[in-house]
């Protein structure tokens, strides 16, 4: 199979394409639109495959054997060394579901499938994208999903006679459509499919066909707008040379990179129209030719061919180090870390390069060099999949923190009891064996799924005398009627859920105690606590008359009204109610508080009390106005578990977590305050 002729200036591109998606990684506020540099790969991408694939069907030498052959030459080595150096990194610094998490992003990246497990993975329990040192593997997972559709389409058409162009510009038109449609339906799934992103790709393929078949056609246009960009820039009339409209064409594709590097930012609604910047802007230096003095001195000077060159390891190597970085410091890294990060990233890029991608793209032994390669990507793929599927190797755990917090997951299996008598959407549906006359209901949102692991691990002891169920929703405070909004506009649906679950437990006779348990204090004030979660505020929440008229016009109003009217009811039916506090939220990752190298506990965990204090009275002052007249109504609030007169620290008195992140409890932190529940109210009530 013959290849393009090489062009310093793509390489070139690449640069500027590798550069700012590092720099957004490492300094975000110094580029906000740098990750649009992917964008400028997938272009170069569509580019240069589909002009090898057009000139190879032109001679009759194309081969599927050998196209495949080559991309695996080129694209496995380099991948096989991160996914392995990341493997074995974490296997010393990862707990064991972070661990299990890195299998899976392992497996997925070695099956070239990233962007739709990562596409699955968002929600509101998705942990933060700079803790996956895996992430950046989605874009390569879009590529390598065009390369095994396109070749096989473009081939198939060219054997029956269609017009290729054609099927470029349709396909390329429908992708970009759908990509309109799915930015104001679903942005994660508009950012992470292959179906709203392969006309980035396909961009490049217009003009890899425009190139090679009718370049020609436009020679008696050309002169004719360069001769009138040469009398608008000029004073003096020049002979229409191309070298105008060449410059002209390198200089708009420049600035539209410029401008979308410092002015798209993650808060757009990216890929959608905005997706046009990057492609244009790529689409337009590349056809302005090497000749243009853009692309003659700039991206063809040595700097740049240098980096085009490492640019793939470069890529590949940049994001585990920053990520590694970041669940090792619990935070974002400080300045010299990350700096310290890019450097190295460059150096491993560039020792990638000269001691692994090249030798293996170039020399013989080809059939035995992709035979190993892809030998070595399903042992890989397959150790990835075996430590995702044994529960991320818990026996690595030196610490009783890293298994503390390992062992809690949020959500409680649904068990057939429950759903019987609960068919609605519920995220937790959890009932106990009925081993005795009196049953404990839990109801709420994620902090009460939390809770429901101390109450059964107390039911499981024999240490409560009565059965448990919970029931819950995330992001539902345990209220009747009442509904959340999410900050893109999306309803939670609680009320559809949450108000009928409540129903039918106060019409059982076995349910004596409801457990009303929430993140209260965020959904009352409608402001964010730390940085950690403020994406995920929910605002505004609303209490509608069963008759569906809207009642509340804030948080606040809502919050009142919710709790009013469900005490109100829960009393009305001879139950007693447990309003539970909040746990205390620290605002911070609390894995961080982790020295992942071997002891058990960092000096920047303790959050003065103050600061928790301001955050939760408003909302308790609430409560207590509500519902402190009522001798039916019982208050707990795990604040004294974790804070003194100075300062609240997750850490207990034996250096264990009753954190299991920035505000839910660990498995300890729930048995505790289970435990302090059954002791003081629920016994002594009786």
């Amino acid at each position: 199979m013959s290849h393009p002729k090489y062009r310093a200036d793509i390489d070139g591109l690449r640069a500027l394409a590798v550069v700012p998606v590092v720099a957004f990684h490492a300094f975000p506020a110094w580029m906000p639109g740098g990750f649009i540099g992917v964008d400028v790969f997938f272009v170069i991408s569509g580019f240069l495959i589909s002009t090898i694939i057009f000139e190879n069907l032109d001679r009759g030498t194309f081969s599927f054997v050998e196209f495949y052959s080559r991309r695996i030459k080129r694209i496995f080595p380099a991948l096989l060394l991160v996914l392995v150096a990341c493997f074995a990194f974490g296997w010393f610094t990862l707990l064991a579901d972070e661990y299990m998490q890195l299998g899976k992003h392992i497996a997925a990246g070695a099956g070239f499938v990233s962007n739709f497990v990562f596409w699955s993975e968002a929600g509101y329990f998705d942990n933060a994208a700079e803790t996956k040192p895996l992430l950046h593997l989605w874009s390569l997972g879009i590529e390598e999903q065009f390369y095994i559709v396109w070749p096989m389409l473009l081939w198939i058409a060219w054997k029956r006679g269609f017009n290729l162009l054609t099927l470029a510009v349709v396909l390329a038109l429908v992708s970009f459509l759908l990509n309109l449609d799915a930015i104001g339906q679903d942005p994660v799934a508009a950012f992470y499919s292959p179906q709203t992103r392969f006309w980035e790709l396909m961009s490049g393929s217009v003009l890899a066909w425009l190139t090679r078949y009718k370049w020609t056609t436009f020679s008696e246009i050309k002169p004719r707008i360069d001769g009138w960009l040469a009398k608008a820039v000029y004073r003096e009339e020049t002979v229409p040379d191309g070298r105008t409209l060449s410059n002209t064409t390198s200089f708009l594709g420049s600035a539209l990179l410029v401008f979308g590097f410092w002015k798209i930012s993650k808060d757009l609604s990216f890929p959608g129209f905005w997706a046009v910047v990057p492609v244009l802007g790529a689409v337009f230096i590349i056809v302005a030719g090497p000749g243009a003095w853009i692309n003659r001195k700039i991206l063809a000077n040595k700097v740049a061919i240098w980096f085009g060159l490492i640019s793939y390891p470069l890529y590949l190597w940049h994001w585990p180090l920053l990520s590694f970085a970041r669940v090792i410091e619990g935070q974002t890294p400080g300045l010299m870390i990350r700096l310290g990060a890019v450097v190295l990233s460059v150096g491993l890029a560039w020792l990638t390069y000269r001691l692994v991608e090249r030798p293996i793209r170039v020399g013989g032994y080809g059939r035995i060099k992709v035979t190993v390669l892809i030998l070595l990507m399903c042992v890989v793929g397959f150790f990835g999949y075996n430590t995702y599927s044994r529960d991320g190797l818990p026996f690595r755990s030196i610490t009783a923190n890293l298994r503390n917090l390992s062992q809690l997951t949020y959500f409680f299996p649904t068990t057939s009891a429950c759903s019987a008598n609960h068919p609605y959407a519920l995220e937790t549906c959890y009932e106990s064996e009925k081993k005795y006359p009196e049953t404990v209901a839990l109801v709420g949102d994620s902090h009460m799924m939390a809770l429901t692991h101390g109450f059964k691990h107390l039911f499981d002891e024999n240490k409560l005398d009565s059965n448990v169920i919970a029931i819950g929703k995330v992001g539902c405070n345990p209220f009747l009627n009442t509904d959340s909004i999410t900050f893109k506009k999306i309803s939670f649906g609680c009320k559809d859920v949450i108000t009928p679950a409540i129903r039918n437990l106060i019409q059982r006779d076995d349910v004596k105690w409801v457990l009303l348990v929430g993140r209260h204090a965020g959904r009352f004030t409608g402001k964010p606590f730390g940085e950690i979660e403020k994406e995920y505020l929910l605002k505004p929440w609303t209490y509608t008359f069963l008759d569906g008229s809207l009642q509340s016009n804030s948080n606040q109003e809502a919050f009142e009204l919710g709790l009013q009217h469900t005490v109100d009811e829960i009393v009305k039916a001879g139950k007693k109610v447990i309003f539970v506090h909040q746990f205390p939220e620290m605002g911070f990752d609390i894995r961080g508080c982790l020295d992942r190298f071997g002891t058990t506990k960092s000096d920047k965990c303790a959050l003065d009390v103050d600061i928790v204090t301001e955050r939760l009275t408003p909302y308790k002052d609430s409560v207590e106005r509500i519902v402190a007249a009522n001798p039916n109504v019982f208050q707990y609030d795990p604040m004294n578990l974790v804070c003194d007169d100075n300062v609240c620290d997750p850490f207990n008195e034996d250096g264990l977590l009753y954190y299991r992140d920035d505000d839910h409890m660990s498995k300890l932190g729930a048995e505790a305050v289970a435990q302090e529940i059954s002791r003081e109210i629920l016994s002594g009530a009786k």
